[in-house]
């Protein structure tokens, strides 16, 4: 009996596609039974946790990360330090491609340690710098829960 040596990709190709179908299914299932869950939730006047729906959480955190590091990255203090640091690689590294390519240490100093010390300056001034105003707000507080329904008065 032959077997065709293409049937091996064929059939790997097949797999991984019905793999992707099955997967997709039962992923779209379970996410419709945690909604429903939530709308029972909320049809019974409770609050749904943010643990309910753990992934729209974890979204939510993460952007909040995104928003801060962005905030950080933007604030001056951030811009000043990083130029200072990169300032002070430049003036490093001047100093010892002076230093051996032309033997003269002390024009090496003076070059490279002119940038190290401008980069200092740029350090210093992002330690002076006051703290942004994106990291000082105060921490995310829930809304209150809804209040309690109330029961129609009894007519005995």
């Amino acid at each position: 009996m032959f077997i065709s040596p293409f049937l091996i990709p064929i059939t790997a190709i097949v797999g991984g596609f019905l793999y992707v179908i099955v997967k997709t299914l039962a992923h779209a299932r379970v996410r419709e039974l945690e909604i429903r869950e939530r709308i029972a939730m909320i049809e019974r006047g409770l609050v749904p946790a943010p643990e309910v729906d753990p992934r729209g959480f974890d979204r939510a955190m993460n952007r909040l990360e995104r928003r801060e590091y962005r905030d950080y990255r933007r604030s001056p203090s951030g811009r000043h330090r990083r130029a200072g640091v990169t300032l002070m690689g430049v003036g490093f590294g001047l100093m010892v491609l002076i230093a051996f390519t032309s033997g003269e240490e002390s024009v090496a100093i003076g070059v490279g340690g002119f940038l190290v010390l401008i980069g200092v300056a740029f350090f210093i001034n992002s330690l002076i710098d006051a703290p942004s105003d994106a990291l000082a707000q105060p921490p995310w507080t829930p809304p209150p829960p809804p209040p309690a329904p109330v029961e129609p008065p009894r007519r005995d």
